[in-house]
C-alpha cells in the first residue's frame, strides 16, 4: 500500500512541509512542496526504529511510495517554520476508532523511547548552528518535553504543573496522563473540546515534535569529535 501523504503550504507560498498520515511524526518541511516531498522520502530509513519500536516493522518495510492525498494551504506559522499546525481533511473525524487510537498512540510511545534513548547517548554539548540558537543538549530536552506537557496535553483536559514532567517520575506520570486523556477526550468524557485541532493531529504533531528534536540532538551530536 502507498504512504498516504499530505503536503501543505504556507499561506504566502514561503515554506511547505510532507508527512505521512498512517506513520505519525514522519514529517519533514522545506521551502516548496516538492523538495519537502523529496526530504520526507529520504528520512524513510531515518523513520524505521520508530516502527520498530512500536512493533510494526514488517508493516513499515512492506509500505509502497509515497503518494500526495491532499494538498493544501495551512497556517501562518507553516511559512516560517516549515511544520503542520492544523489537522488535514483526514484527521477531522470524532471520535476515531480505537484501533486507529491504539496504533496512533504506540508509534507516539516509541517516538517517546526514541527520544530517551537519543537523550541518554548524545553528548551534552551541541555543534553550534542556526537552529535553537546553540541549545545544548538537556535545554532541547527541557523545551521538548515542557512543550508537550504543559501545551498539547492540555488539549486533552491534562494539567500538570510548570517543569513537574521534567524528573524521570514526572515524565512517566505526565506520559501515562496523556495517554489516558487521549482515550478519554475520544470516548467523550473530557467535555471542553479542541477549537481547531483534532486528535489525530495532536497525536501526529506530539510525535513530530518528539522525533524533529530527537533527530536535532542527533544531527548536532559531538560524541567521538576530538575536543579543541
Amino acid at each position: 500500500m502507498p504512504v498516504r501523504t499530505v503536503i501543505e503550504h504556507g499561506p504566502k507560498g514561503k515554506r511547505s512541509v510532507a508527512f505521512s498520515l498512517d506513520w505519525p511524526g514522519w514529517s519533514r518541511g522545506a521551502k516548496t512542496g516538492e523538495a519537502a516531498f523529496e526530504t520526507l522520502e529520504a528520512y524513510r530509513e531515518r523513520y524505521r526504529p520508530i516502527a520498530r519500536l512500536a512493533g510494526m516493522i514488517r508493516e513499515f518495510d512492506a509500505a509502497g511510495p509515497l503518494e500526495v492525498v491532499e494538498e493544501r494551504v495551512g497556517t501562518g506559522s507553516t511559512d516560517f517554520w516549515a511544520i503542520s499546525f492544523s489537522p488535514s481533511s483526514f484527521e477531522r473525524d470524532e471520535p476515531i476508532d480505537e484501533a486507529r487510537l491504539e496504533r496512533g498512540i504506540t508509534i507516539l510511545r516509541a517516538c517517546w523511547a526514541f527520544f530517551d534513548d537519543v537523550a541518554g547517548r548524545v553528548s551534552e554539548e551541541m555543534r553550534r548552528g542556526p537552529r535553537g540558537g546553540g541549545r545544548d543538549r538537556n535545554r532541547i530536552v527541557r523545551h521538548t518535553i515542557r512543550t508537550e506537557s504543559e501545551d498539547f496535553a492540555k488539549q486533552v483536559g491534562v494539567r500538570i504543573e510548570a517543569e513537574a514532567a521534567l524528573s524521570p517520575e514526572g515524565l512517566r506520570t505526565h506520559r501515562r496522563d496523556f495517554v489516558a486523556g487521549m482515550r478519554a477526550y475520544n470516548t467523550g468524557e473530557v467535555q471542553k473540546r479542541m477549537r481547531s485541532g483534532s486528535l489525530p493531529f495532536l497525536i501526529r504533531h506530539a510525535a513530530f515534535h518528539t522525533l524533529d528534536h530527537a533527530w536535532e540532538m542527533e544531527d548536532k551530536d559531538l560524541t567521538g569529535e576530538p575536543t579543541v
